[in-house]
């Protein structure tokens, strides 16, 4: 089967199950905005030299694949998805990204004060990968506001990875010969 399909070219997508929704359509802005989070960590993992980094964004870039089908799937498939195998965004993925930024502030000392990015290739790619993690974040608050988020540990995943980019980027420019 081809990539061109031509199916969206009234400006319509296709969610799981092939529910047909506008390509301005929130869950869709979402996706997208995940979408460019996982290209973002895919180019952080590409320059990082440091092989904890890289096992870190490879672990989230698996975490969102998850996440990418639960936000393409609407609410009201959301059960077949489940049914169907597929996973979700758990209280352990969670969990583990905590884990990740409690060894990292136990490693470091702490930063004081703002960070302006651009002091190394590699804590530059982390900080961008945050700025886009959060405005996947924003798009997930906004399918919360609308009732259109089963789960929160979705929205909770997004804001702790920021969390961890942004102390993976300040580990980085801090020491960058790692």
């Amino acid at each position: 089967m081809s990539i061109v399909t031509k199916t969206g070219d009234q400006g319509t997508s296709a969610l799981m199950y092939n529910r047909r929704v506008s390509k301005c359509h929130p869950r869709l802005e979402a996706c997208g905005a995940v979408d460019e989070l996982n290209a973002a960590l895919g180019v952080a993992r590409a320059a990082a030299r440091d092989s904890f980094v890289r096992e870190q964004l490879l672990a989230a870039q698996n975490d969102l694949i998850a996440l990418m089908g639960e936000l393409a799937t609407a609410l009201e498939d959301l059960p077949r998805y489940i049914k169907d195998g597929y996973p979700v965004v758990s209280a352990g993925m969670v969990t583990r990204l905590e884990g990740t930024a409690q060894e990292l502030e136990a490693q470091e000392p702490p930063h004081r004060g703002w960070s302006t990015p651009g002091a190394n290739l590699e804590s530059s790619t982390l900080d961008m990968a945050r700025a886009v993690c959060r405005r996947a974040e924003r798009r997930v608050c906004a399918l919360q506001e609308s009732k259109e988020l089963e789960h929160a540990e979705t929205l909770i995943y997004l804001n702790r990875l920021s969390d961890v980019l942004w102390l993976l980027a300040r580990r980085n420019e801090e020491k960058p010969n790692r």
